[in-house]
């Protein structure tokens, strides 16, 4: 595919008169420079170039309190959703009608990842500032969703220490040309086309993406440092004991009610946190950049995550949706990123994109997620600084 620039572009580390070293710099860029705003269209605004601002004056810009982690008003939002997890069960098993299951699978969905919330959030101690505390209830929450709490919450801490990097990130990283060719067509089927890679978590808990190698499962994983192995370990356990207990309630009560109970909720949830987790770094309406070598930075890769506003379920599953400011300040509690995301507006400027605001549903999503899965499919394996590129064919 051939590879253009739109627009001039210079760096601390570019040859201003050198067009060769320009081209390594940068293969494709959509945007020009500038800081322009008509009609509330960003005008020239490139989002690639390095922000005229430090993470310090963001962290500057946000009040103090948003700093502080009250353990008694996170374990609330764990008995309020196990609470609907419970009752939503009690309500299904009265009633037991077709008519009623499939309003129950979506809202037990809904809560399983309102519950995995929580426990990501034990994961960055943004719980409480216990690590006790945050270990137990995560692998309490985790393993009731069959996630494995520390092989899951080590990978996902490279993923926020290399957020916006091309081959360091974890999390939806793209993957580069070269990489991409090499799947077989079966691959970039499920991966590329609409709804498969919606039920992507659980292979990817298995066996991380193409060109990965590790599994959150096994403690000797390239994902573990030697140190983190018994905490895999000790994860993997209780995932297995989550699952012969879930083995367990099928011989008593039936494997049809199981499925019907958690089975099929399950489901709903692994479609949520794909849904959720990609379009917090794809799917925006102008393509934001993938960074190498010395042009990525904590601060810049975190300035390519998405806020997304999820209309009634902003509430349900926890602020997630509040996702630039969790990228750049994992500590702070999730009741606290609205207001820090306010206070820290005026510093991003245009580095921030306003969320397009959701009525109840956000089917508006729907659209972001097609349009990327159908024209993200790879990024040069060149360049410090790089958009994803279509694959036509596959198109």
């Amino acid at each position: 595919m051939a590879i253009g620039l739109s627009h001039s572009y210079s760096s601390p580390s570019a040859d201003k008169n050198g067009e060769d070293e320009l081209m390594k710099k940068v293969n494709f860029s959509p945007l020009g420079k500038g800081n322009e705003i008509v009609n509330g269209d960003e005008i020239g605004f490139d989002p690639s170039e390095p922000p005229p601002f430090k993470i310090g004056d963001i962290r500057a810009a946000i009040p103090e309190h948003c700093w502080v982690k009250d353990p008694w008003r996170s374990c609330s939002y764990v008995v309020r959703d196990i609470a609907v997890a419970l009752g939503l069960v009690a309500i299904a098993l009265h009633f037991n009608s077709w008519i009623f299951w499939p309003g129950y699978w979506f809202a037990q969905g809904t809560i399983f990842w309102a519950i995995f919330v929580l426990g990501h959030d034990c994961g960055h101690g943004s719980f409480s500032d216990n690590p006790n505390l945050n270990n137990i209830v995560g692998h309490i929450l985790h393993s009731s969703i069959l996630v494995p709490y520390h092989g899951w919450r080590i990978s996902h801490r490279t993923h926020h220490q290399n957020h916006g990097h091309v081959e360091n990130d974890e999390s939806w990283v793209p993957l580069p040309e070269k990489i991409y060719k090499k799947l077989d067509l079966s691959t970039k089927f499920l991966r590329y086309k609409v709804p498969f890679p919606l039920f992507a978590y659980p292979l990817y808990l298995w066996s991380r993406s193409p060109g990965k190698k590790g599994s959150h499962f096994n403690p000797y994983s390239d994902l573990f440092k030697s140190s983190e192995r018994k905490l895999a370990l000790t994860s993997t356990i209780c995932w297995a004991a989550m699952v012969a207990f879930l083995f367990c309630l099928s011989i008593i009560f039936g494997p049809l009610l199981l499925l019907k109970l958690y089975g099929v909720p399950y489901v709903i949830f692994v479609i949520w946190l794909d849904l959720v987790t990609y379009l917090h770094h794809h799917g925006h309406e102008k393509k934001l950049p993938w960074y190498r070598g010395k042009e990525w930075s904590y601060l810049r890769g975190g300035l390519t995550t998405v806020d997304r506003d999820y209309g009634w379920f902003n509430k349900i599953h926890h602020d997630i949706g509040t996702h630039v400011i969790h990228h750049l300040f994992p500590q702070i509690p999730h009741y606290h990123l609205e207001e820090a995301t306010r206070a820290a507006k005026p510093v991003m400027g245009m580095y921030y994109r306003e969320p397009i605001k959701s009525g109840p549903v956000p089917y508006h999503l729907l659209q972001n997620l097609v349009r990327s899965i159908n024209e993200d499919h790879f990024v040069s394996d060149s360049g410090e600084i790089v958009y994803y590129q279509k694959d036509s064919q596959l198109s």
